[in-house]
């Protein structure tokens, strides 16, 4: 099958992520770094041309795997990523971290159609000759794949993610919405794929939350192709008892185990309340907003194509009452 074009809107931006700055003085625009203070420092240094705190930083993250595909994709999106990686690498040719920070850079530039992606491949390739165990450039392949790949690459990628740890939290996520984005036949593909990684996961794994995220983006491709309303509530999708049901166990599983240590955990806190929202359950939702505080994400907010500073605002003002 030839490669899928990602869908108009906030598909493009959303495989790629950045910094919002549309609101300069807004409490809850965006920021890939998601509170990591060791990650926002180590960003801040490269940035300046210092990649001896990313070094540092990729050092001490170890074998954390999702820890580590976090912190790599969001140092990789710095404008000057490409160089002082670049100049890392050249300084440490052997560097598992120098190569998979470089490789990830590449992939970005590639999506933003400023790189060869088979340049791109290439990189992920070398740094994953370097380190086997790390999924991280798998990750990389992975990120590409989503929107410049075959399905076949898609799967293969993805694969190799899963193969060095099955309950990779940003692989599962670009699944999804790869799933969500080229399913023709309704969505049962992607139902059976979000509910049977949720039911294979150990019962702390933030993949149960993944049901709800396929509702989300299932959504955000039927509005952005005009087959549902741009807003969910309108939709209906939460009425439907289903989904009603993978609602009520994704916020069960956050009142029993919320894993406030993993890296990505806002990002399912920020599904959890979107849904909630549009479900009209707002005291759940309140909840989820105190806990998120600063900590907005881009997605799901920008779907299907919206400002998501003002999304997610406005989403809190109802389910806190106008605090």
């Amino acid at each position: 099958m030839p490669p899928t074009p990602p869908l108009a809107g906030p598909g493009r931006a959303v495989a790629e992520g950045h910094r919002a700055a549309a609101h300069p003085r807004c409490g809850h625009c965006p920021d890939d770094a998601l509170g990591d203070a060791e990650l926002i420092s180590a960003r801040a240094a490269l940035a300046q041309g210092r990649w001896q705190s990313a070094r540092s930083l990729l050092l001490h993250t170890g074998e954390d795997w999702d820890r580590r595909g976090h912190r790599v994709t969001v140092l990789a999106r710095e404008p000057y990523a490409i160089a002082w990686s670049r100049e890392w690498l050249l300084a440490e040719p052997g560097s598992a971290g120098a190569a998979g920070l470089y490789a990830l850079t590449l992939v970005r530039r590639a999506l933003r159609g400023k790189e060869p992606p088979e340049r791109a491949r290439d990189a992920c390739g070398s740094a994953a000759a370097l380190a086997a165990a790390d999924p991280t450039p798998w990750l990389g392949l992975l990120l590409l794949a989503r929107h410049l790949g075959t399905d076949e690459e898609v799967r293969d990628a993805f694969a190799e993610v899963r193969r060095r740890h099955p309950e990779h939290h940003h692989a599962h996520h670009l699944m999804t919405a790869r799933l969500a984005e080229t399913e023709t036949q309704g969505a049962y593909e992607l139902s059976a794929f979000a509910e049977r990684s949720a039911a294979e996961a150990p019962a702390d794994s933030p993949l149960a939350v993944l049901p709800v995220v396929a509702y989300n983006e299932r959504h955000r491709v039927l509005a952005a192709t005009g087959r549902a309303p741009a807003a969910a509530a309108g939709a209906g999708q939460w009425a439907d008892p289903a989904a009603r049901r993978a609602l009520s166990a994704a916020f069960d599983w956050w009142l029993e185990w919320g894993i406030e240590e993993h890296p990505r955990r806002h990002v399912d806190l920020n599904h959890l309340a979107h849904a909630t929202c549009d479900a009209g359950r707002y005291a759940e939702a309140a909840a989820l907003f105190q806990r998120i505080g600063r900590h907005t994400t881009e997605v799901p907010w920008s779907y299907p194509d919206r400002d998501p500073c003002e999304a997610f605002r406005a989403a809190r003002h109802r389910a806190l009452g106008g605090s």
